[in-house]
């Protein structure tokens, strides 16, 4: 049985659930539960700061985990990066109050800065002296609290550091998204194979769609040139002679535009529909 850690909170608890559900592994946490058993996939989850999910999986205490991609930056632990998620996307951005006539991140790192991320900032103004402020958490108040002139904090839209009369400067400092990680000698081992493999179907299942049409022999070469699948479309003989079911996978956003170029140039009976999961 492997064990593989999962956010305890955050942005990225519900998804990273939501990925696993639709994978087919039973995973639930009620209140204070620090684990869950899923003894049909031979798994069992453990519910952890997103933070700490690197240091656990890095030094083989557990097979695998998900978090985000700036949390394993900034512990600066090595777990072997098995997939890129589709989710929890952020920037790591500066911020000084908006009547600031500061307006680049050269300036910023002359002024005394509060982060959760302070690894992550010294890699990145490296080599010069910085004065950090490290917080755990409401970083974008500090300023107006007086103990920081600036802030690199994680951002989604930005509203929170406009709510507190902060504005971005320069570009992000770190980009970031989740992604599930394993410890390095763990990766091949037979279950975290198939966790990754249930999750890369997943994503795949995410990006395409199939369709289905009905088509005269006669454009069957052009319909298939519009729909040539991943390695050909499936084409099967109707009952009515002359006539053809195509069957093919195309990208999600890609596949209505199809449709409207089968139906311009005679096909029938077009169907799109989604792909709950798929191997590749």
């Amino acid at each position: 049985m492997i064990k593989v850690a999962l956010p305890n909170k955050g942005v990225l608890f519900q998804p990273t659930l939501d990925l696993l559900a639709s994978c087919g592994y039973r995973v639930g946490k009620s209140g204070s539960q620090l684990s869950s058993l899923d003894p049909e996939n031979d798994v069992e989850f453990y519910f952890l700061r997103p933070g700490d999910i690197p240091v656990y999986v890095a030094n083989g205490i557990l097979d695998a985990g998900i978090t985000g991609k700036d949390f394993a930056a900034e512990r600066g632990h090595h777990p072997e990066l098995l997939l890129d998620l589709n989710f929890g996307d952020s920037r790591l951005c500066a911020a000084v109050p908006a009547a600031s006539p500061i307006r680049s991140l050269d300036e910023v790192a002359s002024l005394r800065i509060a982060t959760s991320f302070p690894n992550i900032v010294r890699q990145y103004f490296a080599g010069r002296d910085l004065r950090l402020i490290e917080l755990e958490g409401a970083v974008e108040i500090s300023v107006a609290l007086g103990i920081a002139e600036a802030v690199v904090d994680v951002v989604d839209t930005g509203n929170t550091l406009r709510q507190a009369g902060l504005r971005i400067v320069g570009q992000p400092l770190f980009v970031s998204n989740a992604a599930l990680y394993a410890h390095p000698e763990r990766a091949d081992q037979p279950p975290v194979r198939v966790l990754r493999s249930r999750i890369e179907g997943r994503l795949v299942a995410l990006d395409y769609m199939m369709v289905e049409y009905d088509c005269p022999g006669t454009i069957l070469q052009r319909a298939c040139e519009i729909t040539p699948g991943l390695e050909s479309p499936t084409i099967t003989q109707l009952q009515r002679e002359g006539w053809y079911s195509v069957k093919a996978m195309v990208h999600r956003k890609e596949a209505h535009r199809i449709m409207d170029e089968l139906s311009s140039i005679g096909c029938r009976g077009i169907l799109l529909t989604n792909i709950e999961s798929a191997r590749i």
